[in-house]
């Protein structure tokens, strides 16, 4: 029988309660899923856009190691990846693949957008506002693969 309350495993991080730490966390958990969400996608992009997944790889490990950075220079212990993800869109085809890399990127945009609101230090604030522009030329690249003509939005990560 399993209690109601079970007691949490001190060897996995839990989020903060601080909200800026809080949202640097939830920005960690988007790559970690945004990187698995590639490896998916890269199993059914056509070999014109491996440039695109290949370099989305490169910029989401990269912005995940400096963000995990971030927060152990602040004393909180990073998320760890999940061994999987359900992913928001089911990807069958090439138009589905790229759909989903801006599914992707949009929710990167939103969960970086997070971090520049409730970040008051001025690094955080810098390194957030490189990773929302990143997550929204990302997606406008994408766009372009599925010739959608709005290919950028005028604020990524927010409903305005």
């Amino acid at each position: 029988m399993t209690s109601p309350n079970p007691v949490p495993d001190p060897t996995i991080p839990t989020r903060p309660s601080d909200a800026a730490e809080g949202a640097m966390f939830d920005a960690i958990v988007t790559e970690n899923a945004a990187i698995y969400g590639y490896g998916v996608l890269s199993a059914h992009s056509v070999p014109e856009v491996n440039y695109l997944v290949s370099d989305a790889m490169a910029q989401r490990r990269r912005r995940r190691e400096e963000a995990v950075a971030i927060l152990d220079q602040s004393g909180v212990a990073a998320p760890l990846p999940a061994a999987g993800y359900s992913l928001p869109i089911e990807v069958d085809t090439p138009a589905d693949a790229a759909k989903l890399a801006v599914t992707m990127e949009q929710d990167s945009a939103t969960a970086w957008r997070a971090v520049l609101e409730q970040a008051t230090d001025q690094g955080q604030r810098a390194f957030a506002v490189t990773a929302l522009t990143d997550s929204g030329v990302m997606a406008a690249r994408w766009r372009r693969v599925l010739k959608d003509p709005t290919i950028t939005v005028a604020f990524p990560g927010g409903s305005e």
